[in-house]
């Protein structure tokens, strides 16, 4: 159902986080910024700048302690991912804003730390490709798709895809007029030079890719273990 703009604002929370990957968050956060009614807020513990992946530091604009009730929650990814997936801090609040929010939403590796804080159990999700198959040691199912929506969770797959993701929300909420009416004021229009998926991309430029994601990869996958294996051991 859309949301009715004259009842109020619609509060978008994004949790911001050591080495998040910035376009996980800067590109929904730009979409979504042409919502009705929509008011974004950047969340942290402290209100000091938060580094990204790439260098951008990103500015909270609330802490946890002052953050209103969320009508949307999402939570982008980054690597390293694990420790994000521990820190209890983090996890507790997105438990708290969960329970009274209207929608639960991830881009790439954040499903995985939704997944660590118990709120990905019993749904299809999406996630990075490479990554993705670990949301299973959290009780989710993961779809390798570019947007998954299973009830009120919708969860992006890998950095790109939360662009895509944040057009689906407003058609959600909205109604599809005013998604391709943001989508045309943003010139939203890809065209890609080749497969941006496994699936797409040539078989040689995938062999390449993941040879040079192996090594981390491995390690990502040793720590997201551990995580979900204390995770059983707590139950």
């Amino acid at each position: 159902m859309p949301h009715p703009s004259n009842v109020g604002p619609y509060h978008v929370g994004f949790l911001l986080w050591r080495n998040l990957t910035q376009l996980d968050m800067t590109g929904p956060a730009q979409v979504l910024s042409r919502m009705p009614g929509a008011q974004l807020h950047f969340v942290w513990k402290s209100l000091d700048p938060v580094p990204s992946d790439c260098g951008l530091s990103m500015m909270p604009t609330v802490t946890f302690d002052d953050c209103p009730r969320l009508d949307m929650l999402c939570v982008p990814g980054g690597s390293p991912v694990a420790p994000i997936m521990q820190d209890r801090d983090v996890l507790g609040w997105l438990r708290t804003q969960a329970a009274g929010a209207d929608l639960v939403t991830s881009v790439c590796t954040g499903s995985l730390i939704l997944a660590a804080a118990g709120l990905l159990d019993g749904y299809r999700a999406g996630c990075y490709w490479a990554s993705g198959h670990q949301l299973a040691l959290f009780g989710a199912t993961f779809v390798q798709e570019r947007v998954v929506t299973d009830r009120n969770r919708i969860t992006a797959g890998g950095v790109t895809s939360g662009i895509d993701f944040a057009f689906q929300v407003i058609e959600r909420l909205h109604g599809r007029d005013v998604a391709e009416a943001a989508q045309l004021a943003l010139e939203y229009d890809p065209q890609p030079v080749g497969g941006g998926t496994p699936a797409t991309a040539r078989p040689e430029i995938l062999a390449m890719v993941r040879a040079q994601m192996e090594a981390r990869i491995a390690i990502r996958e040793a720590e997201i273990a551990d995580i979900a294996a204390n995770r059983l051991r707590q139950r």
